[in-house]
């Protein structure tokens, strides 16, 4: 059932009085006493709407998207039942809110709002499940705010509701859209187009707008079953959601495979649609709301509202003489700096996982090509020669030869990770001094020592017994038979003639098995050099990925202090620059200097936004289609 609906069971932990609020609450907390301090009760309301809906465990998940795009489609799949009302009938304009029931039901949202910052007083009435299509078609135009369905399902009972976005003007869709946010109280949004086209201007827009008000936004490609080169429109829009600097989860997904999936019970075609990864997602977005889309949330919260309150500010401090141009050019080259800084980090972060993984894969490749090279020459020169008469030279030739391919593929990774770390060096910018570690691993210098002898394994070989014993088995065939021929002429049984045949068979059979017997030696050999070459290859393959495991981290800790050590004196300037400025202002008014005060107050709840928000949900693994 786990393939079909994702439910989640709710972890117990031990209450605990004294411990700390977390820090996302206190940031919303602050923020909202700031506002009212400041005579802003709109954003008082709107950061304690935000406030309650974070503490909610219920995660509420706004599908948006044009019409015939797929969202009914999409979310009936997702649920496996006919919940919205798909087909050729024009759109309902009524929004549909799809949450956990222990059995179905419907409700109609009854209420009036002239703006979407003011929450409307509802009105909850109940409505038979059947025939709920036709009564939102005829509540267009009324007081229904929106419709509240019910369903038994394991995925909405682990604290998932799904909102159905309708009627959205896309001539001006930023507002609509966050409209029917405030008004279902979303937490974030899943927006869903097609995956026969790019995404359009107009949607990188709304996406853009999307992605600075709701964290873990995700974008489904519907149609993929129509759609025969859906990962490369999938590839094209993630780049152009890079370009725009949206921060979104890509999903290719087929609602049609994934409703035959459901009623054939196939798990295959399941996969196919992709509605596995658009599950797992939904879980891990429920699971963590609290730890990871909470403080994303009320960081962006409280970025918007402090923005709102910098604006006033400033505009109020417009009148007194500005700033030293000297002081402000600084805070604003440490500001860029620091943004440079940001960026520079992700490159090289990127730079190093991508370079590593590159390297495993080359390593293992020459290591196991050049093993197979010097197992070919093992079976020619055993072919060749027989192992009991030249063991020696063919055991010394065998040691050096693993010996040189140990070196020269260690040596190779020695000059791939040095010219690895100076690839990620280049990430950063010309003037950050950044250079290379001085790092070598042991394993590098002592690997081709540690690698062992081949035994000599036992040979068989014909001793003078065995082959007087397949000289006489030979020879009595030939003696018998000449015999009885000669015996025709009037000869005895033994003569000169059978004796001489005899001698004959005796020797043939002393080299056939004289062949045979070496047949089996070089089979032997082979056979023990094959199992040496693969506990080599084993030995320095473990020896090339722990190297690589330990570059890894040692530059990984090197860059990382680099850039901490970088960005302490980027922010050293910054104060530097900041504190020439407040001594600068503390010759103002009263009114200048509480002003910059309070300024300096919002700075710093802004900078603990910006780290909040910065935090969002992680992307799940890269979806690669169902043939990959």
């Amino acid at each position: 059932m786990d393939i079909w609906e994702a439910g989640l069971e709710a972890q117990s932990r031990p209450a605990s009085p004294r411990a700390p609020q977390p820090r996302w609450l206190d940031l919303l907390e602050r923020t909202t006493r700031i506002c009212a301090d400041h005579e802003r009760p709109d954003l008082v309301r709107r950061l304690g709407r935000r406030r309650a809906r974070l503490l909610d465990p219920q995660l509420r998940v706004m599908v948006v998207g044009e019409a015939g795009r797929g969202k009914s489609r999409l979310i009936n799949a997702l649920l496996g039942a006919e919940v919205c009302p798909v087909g050729d009938d024009p759109p309902q304009s009524v929004t549909m809110v799809v949450q956990h029931a222990s059995a179905p039901g419907a409700h109609l949202i009854h209420g009036r709002a002239s703006r979407f910052e003011d929450e409307p007083r509802e009105d909850r009435r109940p409505v038979p499940v059947e025939g709920l299509a036709e009564r939102l078609g005829g509540a267009a135009g009324g007081d229904v705010l929106y419709a509240e369905i019910g369903l038994p399902r394991a995925l909405l009972a682990g604290g998932l509701a799904l909102i159905e976005a309708t009627g959205v003007d896309w001539s001006d869709p930023a507002p609509a859209v966050a409209g029917i946010a405030a008004l279902t109280r979303a937490d974030t949004v899943l927006f869903v187009t097609e995956a026969t086209r790019e995404l359009s201007a107009t949607e990188l827009g709304v996406l853009a707008d999307l992605g600075r008000t709701y964290p873990g936004l995700a974008v489904a490609l519907t149609k993929t079953d129509l759609t025969p080169d859906w990962r490369g429109v999938l590839e094209r829009n993630r780049r152009l959601l890079q370009n725009a600097g949206v921060p979104a989860v890509l999903l290719g997904l087929s609602a049609a495979l994934r409703l035959h999936a459901v009623a054939t019970g196939d798990q295959a075609l399941n996969a196919e649609s992709g509605f596995g990864h658009l599950v797992a997602y939904l879980r891990e977005l429920a699971s963590g709301k609290s730890e990871r889309l909470a403080p994303a949330a009320s960081g962006l919260a409280a970025r918007t509202a402090l923005e709102d309150l910098a604006v006033a500010l400033r505009a109020e401090q417009s009148a007194p003489r500005p700033n030293p141009p000297d002081a402000m050019s600084r805070v604003h080259a440490a500001q860029r700096a620091l943004e440079e800084l940001r960026r520079c980090t992700a490159r090289w972060q990127y730079t190093l996982a991508d370079e590593v993984a590159d390297l495993v894969s080359e390593i293992e490749y020459d290591l196991r090509d050049r093993t197979r090279t010097v197992l070919r020459r093992a079976e020619e020169s055993l072919d060749a020669e027989d192992p009991a008469r030249n063991w020696r030279s063919f055991a010394e030739w065998l040691d050096g030869s693993l010996r040189d391919t140990a070196e020269a593929n260690l040596g190779q990774l020695a000059e791939r990770l040095a010219g690895l770390a100076e690839r990620v060096a280049a990430e950063f910018p010309p003037g950050a001094g950044a250079y290379p570690p001085q790092w070598t691993s042991p394993r590098l210098r002592d690997a081709p020592g540690r690698l062992g002898h081949l035994d000599r394994p036992a040979l068989d070989r014909l001793s003078i017994g065995q082959k007087v014993f397949t000289g006489l088995r030979g020879s009595y065939g030939g003696v018998l038979m000449f015999g009885l021929a000669t015996g025709l002429a009037g000869m005895p049984l033994i003569n000169p003639v059978s004796l001489g045949a005899g001698a004959l068979f005796a020797g043939k059979s002393i080299r056939d098995e004289s062949r045979s017997a070496r047949t089996r030696r070089q089979a032997t050999v082979k056979l023990a050099v094959q199992r040496h070459v693969d506990d080599i290859f084993t030995r320095l393959n473990k020896d090339a990925k722990d190297t690589i495991r330990q570059a890894q981290r040692a530059l990984r800790g090197h860059f990382t202090e680099l850039s901490e050590q970088r960005q302490q004196e980027i922010v050293e300037s910054a104060r530097h620059a900041q504190r020439a400025v407040d001594d600068d202002a503390a010759v103002r008014e009263h009114r200048a200097r509480h002003i910059q005060r309070e300024l300096a107050q919002l700075a710093g709840l802004y900078r603990q936004a910006t780290a909040l928000s910065a935090g969002r949900p992680a992307p799940i693994p890269a979806q690669r289609g169902p043939s990959a």
